[in-house]
């Protein structure tokens, strides 16, 4: 070959290779997104499996940090507890892959506590349960003190209050009056066992305080799960033990005061609801204490688990409308029972679907994601209890046990 060949032969392969770069250009800017729905997932998973590729150094280089025993300069790394992707998780956290980034894995005790502060993606899971946790403790103490105005805290919803002590609003004595002279056939007998509407009877408060205590206990527990699964897979699972367990506790326990003060007139009743549900919450906690049960896996088991307990109040409720189909307060708890299942199911739906973070995976990693919402609506719908509860205080305090029809 003469070397104006060889010439016009490198010439040739160079225009080809300028050529496919420009094709390989052309073709990376095809593949960019062409609107901002997509945005939220080209540049999480454009971040992430950079820094999915850098995962093993990374690690690597922790670890001889480590081997030196320099604990300080371990601590003082912001390298060390960087948040980091989905992908760079370790296997017994990846629990929902539409949650792209900004994870906690492997942060010591101290560092999991203080991240209460920072922002990441269990930020508000955290606070809208610690928050709850604290709104509960200040009604429990309101309730104990007998300060009505801040046990009332559901007042915007209902005019009526709650006060085992405090005196009848003239509203309530009015339609008690009204519904005692409707009950003008029931024989004298029974009428001397109703307290007229200026009494107040003694009704027991331990049912009350027993829901507050295991809402209290679900929310905290709740709370504690989501700060601190971070450090380690041993504590992971036993806080999701833990946090189980709460769930379970307070949907057991919701359903004390309802069926106590309902059925106080007919404690056989009493103890067949109660000593049921009671019965199903503990084979719950036995069962969701599996290791394998707390894995991603059965998380609609978990969710349909904890709804079957739920749905478990509907024969109770029935039976409770029918006993109480004359009370004049039975409108009322109805309607705020209703609010409640409406909120817990409305919430496990959110939970199982893992919706809006399905819709768009990687734009709410921080705020707005479904087990946020879940943990809202788990809220609203423990105040919703609450304010029935109110209502059969009130209504249990003020009337006695023979306008009860019983079955």
């Amino acid at each position: 070959m003469s070397p104006g060949e060889g010439g016009g032969g490198a010439a040739v392969n160079f225009r080809k290779r300028s050529k496919r770069r420009s094709n390989n250009a052309a073709g990376a800017t095809k593949d960019q997104p062409q609107n901002h729905e997509d945005s939220c997932y080209y540049q999480s998973s454009s971040s992430s499996s950079s820094s999915a590729s850098n995962y093993e150094s990374k690690k690597k280089r922790i670890r001889k940090k480590k081997g030196k025993g320099n604990n300080n300069n371990v601590r003082g790394s912001s390298k060390r507890f960087e948040l980091m992707s989905y992908w760079e998780l370790p296997e017994y956290m990846k629990d929902n892959e539409f949650i792209l980034n900004y994870y906690r894995a492997d942060w010591p005790v101290l560092e999991a506590l203080f991240s209460v502060f920072r922002w990441h993606n269990e930020t508000l899971n955290v606070w809208t349960h610690l928050i709850g946790f604290v709104l509960f403790v200040g009604l429990t103490m309101a309730n104990l003190w007998e300060v009505p105005q801040v046990a009332d805290l559901l007042g915007f919803f209902n005019r009526s209050t709650f006060s085992a002590a405090a005196n009848v609003s003239h509203n309530f004595s009015a339609e008690t009056t009204n519904f005692v002279h409707d009950l003008k056939q029931i024989t004298s007998q029974e009428m001397n066992n109703i307290a007229s509407p200026g009494d107040r009877l003694s009704v027991a408060l331990w049912p009350f305080y027993v829901f507050l205590a295991g809402s209290m206990f679900c929310l905290l527990s709740s709370s504690i799960c989501h700060l601190f699964s971070c450090h380690s897979h041993p504590l992971n699972v036993l806080l999701l033990r833990i946090d189980y367990a709460g769930i379970t506790t307070m949907i057991i326990t919701s359903f004390f005061p309802p069926i106590y003060y309902i059925f106080q007139c007919d404690p056989r009743w009493q103890f067949i609801y109660l000593g049921g549900i009671t019965l199903m919450g503990i084979c719950t906690i036995i069962t969701l204490f599996s290791p394998k049960l707390s894995s991603s896996k059965f998380r609609t088991f978990r969710a349909l688990l904890f709804a079957s307990l739920g749905l478990f109040g509907i024969v109770p409720a029935v039976h409770a409308s029918v006993v109480n189909w004359g009370n004049p307060k039975r409108d009322i708890t109805l309607v705020y029972e209703v609010a409640m299942a409406l909120f817990y199911l409305t919430g496990t739906g959110f939970y199982i679907t893992r919706i809006p973070e399905r819709w768009r995976p990687g734009c709410f990693d921080l705020a707005g994601h479904s087990h946020q919402i879940f943990h809202v609506l788990v809220v609203m719908g423990a105040l919703a209890h609450y304010a029935a509860i109110l209502v059969m205080l009130d209504w249990r305090s003020t009337l006695g046990c023979d306008i009860n029809i019983t079955l």
